[in-house]
């Protein structure tokens, strides 16, 4: 009886250091509307288009909107390998880790595009899908995705080396959101440009 209540006290008194923190609710439900809110976006950007302005580029050095889309096909699966990952295999976080520090930075610094990055090679457009193939995807990934935040238990409680240093699995997962967010701001971009055909 002793030994069971020492064990009982132990897992009480030791399990925040063990197994790191807990996802709320909370956050749980702002991921899930920010990954719908995200997807939506891509989905009134791309309507529509005529197969001119999917391949319109308004430089031979920048991306087409059906390229920009690919990326973020790519960018979807990729990220989320690595969300999925440090929930099954990463090591418990730190107690004390500063995690919603991590969450605003990755909201606020991964869709401005006032700094350009240059894609990894995985996740570079190379016109493997047409545009429709390549939306079917990304919104059957993006499902998947959500899904993912809205049934796995313990999002916070694992983590691994990420762009924002220390990330666990739930700031993976908005930062699929934020990336998208990111590059749907591009394709704006490049439906702004004068020399957009027009429908």
């Amino acid at each position: 009886m002793r030994k069971s209540l020492l064990i009982m006290c132990a897992a009480v008194c030791l399990g925040p250091a063990v197994f790191g923190q807990a996802l709320t609710q909370a956050d749980r439900d702002r991921g899930v509307k920010y990954l719908e809110q995200t997807r939506d976006a891509i989905i009134a950007a791309t309507k529509d288009l005529s197969e001119a302005q999917w391949k319109f580029k308004a430089a031979p050095d920048k991306w087409s909107v059906a390229e920009t889309l690919e990326h973020i096909a790519l960018a979807e699966d990729y990220i989320f390998g690595a969300a999925e990952s440090t929930e099954k295999t990463g090591p418990a976080g730190a107690p004390d880790r500063d995690f919603a520090k991590i969450d605003a930075m990755i909201l606020q610094r991964t869709p401005d595009r006032s700094a350009k990055k240059q894609a990894p090679p995985p996740m570079v457009p190379t016109g493997r899908w047409t545009p429709a193939e390549t939306l079917d995807h990304f919104l059957k990934s993006r499902a998947r995705t959500i899904e993912f935040m809205k049934t796995t238990p313990d999002l916070r409680q694992h983590v691994s080396d990420g762009p924002f240093g220390s990330m666990d699995a739930y700031e993976w997962l908005i930062f699929i959101g934020a990336h998208s967010e990111r590059h749907t701001k591009q394709i704006l971009e490049v439906k702004a440009s004068p020399d957009f055909p027009k429908n």
